[in-house]
C-alpha cells in the first residue's frame, strides 16, 4: 500500500492533486488550524506528517507518534516549530522548504521598510478615516531612503536579496552575520561587515531581522539592544517574532525612543499583542513574506521532491539535522 501522509494545512491545488496521485493522503480542505488531539492523532496514524509553522510539534508530540511515522516533510523554510533532537531520538526525517521563497521575502520586507519610512500605513488610515483635510507642507513627514544606512542582521539568502534591493534606494548596507561572507559577495553587496552588533545597531538608520530562529538568536533583539537604536531609527521583522523582545518594543515605540517597526512576524501567533493595534508607528503584516503564489507553489514542489525521495529509500535533499540549530 502506498504510504499516508497527513497534510496539516490546505496546500495549492495542484501540490494536493499530485500528492493524491503519488501517495494515499489526507488533506485539511477546510484549512483549519489541527488542535492538539488532531495533531495527536495524525502523528499516531500517518507514516508521513506534512506540517507547517500553526503546528507545535514539541518533544511530547513526538513521544506520541505512532511506530509507522518515519518523516515530518516541513512546508516552510523555519523547523523551530518542531523538537529535532526529540524527532532525532525517533528515527524520524525532517525536511524544510529552502531557496524558494527568497526573493518574495524580501520584496516584503523592502515594503515593509518603505511603508513604515514613508508612513504609508499612517497616511492610508487617515484618508480612509475621513480624517485628511488638505496637503500640508509638514504633514506626513517621512524619512529619505538615500545615504541612509540599513543594518541586517542575517546575512544569508533573505539579507543578502534585501540588501541587493536596499542598494537600488540609495541605503548603504551594513550587515552582522554569524560568518563573514566571501569578499566578492561584500563587494557585489557594497556590504559592510560588523562584528559587534551593539556598534552596528547605535549606528543604523533602519535594522532589518533577517535571521532564523535559534537559541543564539532567540531574542537577539533583547530589551538592552532595542535601547542601543537611534531615536529616529526603525525595525523591521520578517523573520520570527522570537528573535525580538516583544514587550520591550513595544515600549519604546509607546514612549518615541525609536521611530517606528514594520512587523510581518509576532511572538505569539496568530496572537498579537493587541496593543500594536493602537500605534500609529506601526505597520502590522499577518505573516505574509512568502504569499506569493510562485513561493508556495515552488514550496510544495519541494516537499512533494523530498517525500518522494525519502518513500524511494534516499536521503532528501532537504533534510534538516538537529546538530544544525
Amino acid at each position: 500500500m502506498k504510504p499516508l501522509v497527513i497534510v496539516t494545512r490546505k496546500l495549492p491545488l495542484e501540490i494536493e492533486k499530485r500528492m493524491k496521485e503519488l501517495f494515499q493522503v489526507r488533506l485539511n480542505s477546510d484549512d483549519h488550524l489541527f488542535s492538539r488531539e488532531e495533531l495527536l492523532t495524525a502523528v499516531n496514524e500517518a507514516d508521513i506528517l506534512v506540517s507547517t509553522v500553526t503546528e507545535k510539534i514539541d518533544a511530547d508530540i513526538i513521544a506520541s507518534s505512532g511506530p509507522n511515522l518515519r518523516m515530518i516533510a516541513n512546508f516552510g523554510v523555519g523547523v523551530d516549530h518542531i523538537d529535532l533532537k526529540a524527532a532525532a531520538q525517533k528515527m524520524i526525517t525532517v525536511t524544510n522548504t529552502p531557496g524558494v521563497l527568497t526573493e518574495d521575502t524580501a520584496d516584503m520586507a523592502m515594503a515593509l521598510l518603505l511603508s513604515i519610512t514613508r508612513r504609508v500605513s499612517e497616511g492610508e488610515r487617515m484618508l480612509r478615516s475621513g480624517n485628511w483635510k488638505t496637503w500640508s507642507p509638514t504633514g506626513m513627514l517621512g524619512m529619505r531612503l538615500q545615504d541612509k544606512k540599513l543594518g541586517i542582521i542575517g546575512m544569508g539568502r533573505i539579507g543578502q536579496a534585501l540588501a541587493a534591493r536596499a542598494r537600488a534606494f540609495g541605503l548603504s548596507i551594513h550587515y552582522h552575520n554569524r560568518n563573514r561572507l566571501d569578499d566578492d559577495v561584500e563587494k557585489k553587496l557594497g556590504a559592510t561587515y560588523w562584528e559587534s552588533l551593539d556598534q552596528m545597531i547605535t549606528q543604523m538608520d533602519v535594522i532589518s531581522l533577517n535571521c532564523p530562529f535559534t537559541p543564539d538568536t532567540h531574542r537577539i533583539m533583547s530589551k538592552r539592544r532595542l535601547a542601543l537604536m537611534q531615536p529616529h531609527s526603525y525595525l523591521v521583522n520578517t523573520a520570527r517574532g522570537d528573535v525580538v523582545d516583544e514587550k520591550a518594543l513595544i515600549d519604546i515605540l509607546q514612549s518615541g525612543a525609536v521611530a517606528g517597526a514594520g512587523l510581518d512576524v509576532y511572538e505569539n501567533e496568530p496572537n498579537v499583542n493587541p496593543v500594536f493595534f493602537d500605534l500609529e508607528n506601526v505597520v502590522l503584516a499577518p505573516h505574509m513574506g512568502s504569499a506569493t503564489e510562485e513561493a508556495r507553489y515552488a514550496m510544495g514542489e519541494k516537499v512533494l521532491i523530498n517525500v518522494k525521495t525519502f518513500i524511494d529509500g534516499h536521503s532528501p535533499r532537504d533534510r534538516v539535522l538537529a546538530e544544525s540549530y
